[in-house]
């Protein structure tokens, strides 16, 4: 009897830690959703504001920016050209010298023609914290446009805007991905948005920091 009531105990228990570690992953995903409707628009239909954010996705072998970060800073590109933003900043990783996503960034942006005044890049937005954390303490940005595929805007969203950064976003959909890529992005999405409440609410770590460089002086 004891082994029997042992045995419900313990599955009981499991079920409880799997409905606790579920809703750990949708809560958070669900909040940030919902954050983000009224948020999230077109590049067509975008406000206008003075400076755009573009979020780092990753380089290829040969240091070229991937697929999804073209589509990014294509995006980011159609802003500036229709006049919506003055300034792009374009943050990513190179906490390694091989590693410099800003840099890919801007190179192809002025492959396909943004002028060089107008890109500003972060060496030290590794993470989409901070990235937002950054912006507001080092590029001095308070009112800004969020450039970034669909399924990444409510973490991104809700980051800057938690952090102190008054910001809406413009989903990067220049090109057309495949359902598999899209699924498993979503996914991790899941895992980085409740790492991303862990970030704001628990641990609160501190990201490179530095002298400020605000990006507009008037």
């Amino acid at each position: 009897m004891k082994k029997i009531m042992s045995k419900k105990f313990i599955r009981r228990g499991l079920q409880l830690l799997v409905v606790i570690g579920f809703a750990g992953l949708i809560l958070p995903r669900l909040v940030t959703a919902v954050h983000s409707i009224n948020r999230i628009y077109q590049k067509e239909d975008a406000p206008k504001k003075r400076l755009a954010i573009v979020f780092g996705a990753g380089l290829r072998r040969d240091g070229t920016p991937t697929a999804i970060l073209r589509d990014r800073v294509d995006t980011a590109a159609e802003l500036y050209f229709s006049g919506k933003v003055e300034k792009l900043l374009m943050s990513g990783d190179n906490s390694v010298l091989e590693y410099n996503e800003p840099e890919a960034m801007r190179q192809y942006a002025l492959s396909i023609g943004v002028p060089i005044e107008v890109i500003a890049l972060d060496f030290a937005g590794r993470r989409t914290y901070d990235t937002c954390f950054r912006a507001k303490e080092i590029f001095q940005a308070d009112d800004v446009l969020l450039v970034t595929q669909k399924f990444h805007l409510p973490r991104a969203l809700f980051l800057c805007n938690t952090l102190g950064v008054r910001a809406v976003g413009v989903e990067a959909n220049t090109r057309r991905f495949w359902g598999r890529s899209l699924m498993i992005w979503n996914f991790r999405e899941l895992l980085a948005t409740a790492g991303a409440f862990l970030d704001l609410y628990v641990s609160a770590p501190a990201p490179v920091l530095g002298e400020p460089i605000p990006l507009f002086t008037d």
